[in-house]
């Protein structure tokens, strides 16, 4: 019965603003509105990233509660791990609305936020306050008008390190200008050294883009290995708008959902070839078989986000049962048995 009405909710908050919708969500959340069964977890599901005992591998990717206003209730909603933010060292509105479009055809959204955040001492005011629950890690980001971003990293990952399991160095942003050029080889050791020399014993993770070339991907590994990152989510958003149907597929932006499922798991099994650090996948997941595609393909986690746009957020419990269902079909005891186990389908 929860369910349908769940259902019903999603079809009158699709008839509004996408980020008025998006509002209510977390406004419905805050009051105890939301599917609420706890972290989900079986003895397949139980797993252990960067040090992180996750009770489930099935993670909420930054962005659904970029202000830290809903954690406890989203760490009831059947999530392994949750990840908040962006977070910049001064608030900031991000870019002029409307910013947040649907491709209900696509089954996907393009969004162009820009960072619109409350600043950081406010989000970690509220994470500090956070009670007992599953992991949750802030996504760092830099102000828009920031004359040393590299910088704005390391101010975040100081002021948050006390208050998070783990902190995600995001330079894969399309939505800020130049955000991007921090993927080079030079400029991206440079921002993580000093993100590592403030970060105590909070772990690091590195969020990449989906569009990067094969050598530009390699760099990426060489720079994550060398400064010791913990973990690496892949991928953010793409730019690409390849086979779109919706009428909103010119919008600028990022693209994320169904579309960049093919795209991002490619990115993944490429990554876990090059690397032993653990991988996040991201991008496109909607269902059970996804998230089992993307463990398969070398991720010892995933994380989503748009699907909940269209599934609701009882998707998260359903996909983390689903999963467990699959484990025990192949015979695989535990997650991290699963990982890589069919990395070759996606080089």
């Amino acid at each position: 019965m929860r369910r349908v009405a769940e259902q019903l909710g999603l079809r009158a908050l699709h008839r509004i603003d996408p980020e008025a919708a998006h509002g209510v969500a977390i406004a419905a959340l805050r009051a105890g509105l939301a599917p609420s069964p706890g972290p989900v977890t079986s003895s397949r599901l139980k797993t252990i990233v960067a040090g992180m005992s996750l009770p489930n591998p099935v993670g909420l990717a930054a962005g659904f509660d970029k202000n830290a206003t809903a954690v406890a209730p989203l760490s009831n909603a059947g999530f392994g791990f949750i990840e908040v933010g962006a977070a910049t060292p001064l608030p900031q509105p991000g870019n002029e609305k409307p910013r947040l479009f649907r491709l209900t055809e696509d089954r996907a959204a393009i969004n162009r936020f820009g960072f619109n955040n409350d600043g950081m001492h406010v989000i970690c005011t509220r994470l500090a306050r956070r009670g007992a629950g599953v992991p949750v890690g802030l996504n760092l980001g830099a102000n828009k008008n920031s004359q040393d971003r590299a910088a704005d990293f390391a101010r975040v990952m100081e002021v948050a390190r006390d208050h998070v399991d783990f902190a995600t160095v995001n330079v894969s942003s399309p939505n800020t200008e130049k955000l991007r050029d921090l993927q080079g080889k030079a400029a991206l050791a440079g921002l993580l050294a000093g993100v590592m020399a403030v970060r105590g014993d909070t772990p690091v993770f590195l969020k990449i883009a989906p569009d990067l070339t094969e050598a530009e991907t390699a760099d990426v590994a060489d720079v994550a290995n060398d400064a010791g990152v913990a973990a690496i989510i892949a991928t953010n958003t793409t730019l690409d708008r390849n086979g779109l149907q919706s009428h909103h597929r010119s919008e600028m932006g990022g693209l994320s959902g169904a579309p960049l499922f093919e795209k991002s798991t490619r990115v993944l099994a490429r990554l876990s070839t090059l690397t032993d650090i653990p991988l996040i996948g991201v991008g496109g997941i909607s269902s059970a078989e996804d998230a089992y595609a993307k463990i398969c393909a070398g991720a010892s986690a995933v994380q989503l986000y748009t699907a909940l746009v269209y599934g609701g957020l009882s998707l998260a419990a359903d996909i983390a049962r689903g999963l467990d269902k699959l484990l025990k079909h192949d015979g695989f005891d535990t997650v991290a048995d699963a990982v890589g186990s069919r990395r070759k389908k996606w080089l």
